[in-house]
């Protein structure tokens, strides 16, 4: 059954254009709750809900209270708010239908359905289309989560780089609730008129390890410490979730991408070094002071970008996949061998 968008949702609910009836589903809990909260705290004016705003909870309400309730007049208001939630746990949930086809202009009916999607067949379900508003809360996928990280802090007036937002993708998982909590977290721990989310912050709070980020993994790979290499690998083979391939592919390919433009810059001035590589005067000089130590040559660099971009067809599914915790061993090798010092 077709759906609307959460912020299509959320756009008409601020707008205070209501439907009589509405259903949530779905197996993410984050958006179903900002809904429901919606419903709760900002419908009705305070002094309107202790008369007017009802809740049910499927396990122990029976329907026809459900009914009856949505039924009666608002008291000394222009509308009422019933809220139904763990409308799975009811028995008898299709016999709501009966309301739905015929709902009370007065009311304002959420059923929230959580954690299970409904039967788009049943005839509850196909009366809701009709009548009222459907949103499905499907589990957000690891890939996209870093993209809503950025908008969720958007949202909230904050500013996050993307790659930040990969570093808390990367420790936190896709709990979206747990991410928001930890977001909140940093934006009270923000300096007054501050409103970035760095990377040092976030390292301090939610206790993102230093000696363990995946952002470090690739130049710990490429400089003579085969020790703490080995170290970190050892610990993110030990602890997959703390190096998704996505994101450890994502930062040994910008690590390399460096390596290869930095070639560019040999026997160039300071200043075609900086618009060369995009950086500031001060990283500029950083940057020739690096090329007249001994370093990886331009075809090793090239020879590890397409290993790189094989991996990456790899994690999509393309060829043999990737398929167990161990993935990184064989790529770091992989990487290691061609950057072995030429003959």
């Amino acid at each position: 059954m077709p759906a609307v968008t959460y912020a299509a949702l959320m756009k008409s609910l601020k707008q205070g254009s209501y439907a009589p009836v509405y259903l949530l589903d779905g197996e993410e809990p984050f958006f179903n709750d900002q809904i429901t909260d919606f419903f709760e705290q900002h419908i009705l004016p305070p002094q309107e809900r202790d008369f007017n705003l009802s809740i049910f909870y499927g396990k122990d309400a029976a329907w026809a209270d459900v009914v009856n309730a949505c039924r009666r007049f608002p008291m000394f208001a222009e509308r009422q708010v019933v809220i139904l939630k763990d409308a799975a746990q009811m028995k008898e949930l299709d016999q709501l239908v009966g309301y739905v086809e015929q709902p009370a202009p007065t009311t304002i009916f959420l059923i929230e359905h959580r954690f299970k999607k409904l039967d788009g067949r049943s005839k509850l379900a196909k009366v809701i289309t009709k009548q009222g508003q459907y949103f499905s809360s499907a589990k957000l996928k690891d890939e996209s989560l870093p993209d809503w990280i950025v908008q969720h802090c958007e949202s909230l007036g904050l500013k996050l780089h993307f790659q930040e937002a990969q570093l808390l993708a990367a420790n936190l998982g896709n709990d979206l609730g747990k991410v928001a909590n930890e977001i909140e977290k940093l934006r009270l721990n923000l300096s007054e008129g501050q409103n970035e989310l760095t990377t040092q912050l976030i390292e301090k709070h939610i206790g993102v390890s230093r000696e363990y980020n995946v952002f470090n993994y690739p130049e710990a790979l490429t400089r003579d410490d085969a020790a703490q290499a080995n170290k970190m690998l050892s610990y993110f083979v030990a602890s997959p979730k703390s190096a998704p391939a996505p994101l450890m592919l994502a930062a040994l390919y910008s690590h390399f991408e460096k390596l290869y433009m930095q070639h560019s810059a040999q026997g160039r001035s300071l200043d075609e070094v900086a618009s060369v590589l995009g950086l500031t005067e001060k990283m500029a000089w950083k940057a020739k002071e690096y090329l007249r130590r001994p370093q990886y040559s331009r075809q090793q660099v090239e020879n590890c970008l397409l290993i790189l971009a094989e991996w990456s067809g790899r994690a999509v599914g393309i060829g043999s996949g990737i398929s167990d915790a161990g993935w990184l061993k064989e790529l770091s090798a992989r990487l290691k061998m061609t950057l072995q010092p030429e003959e």
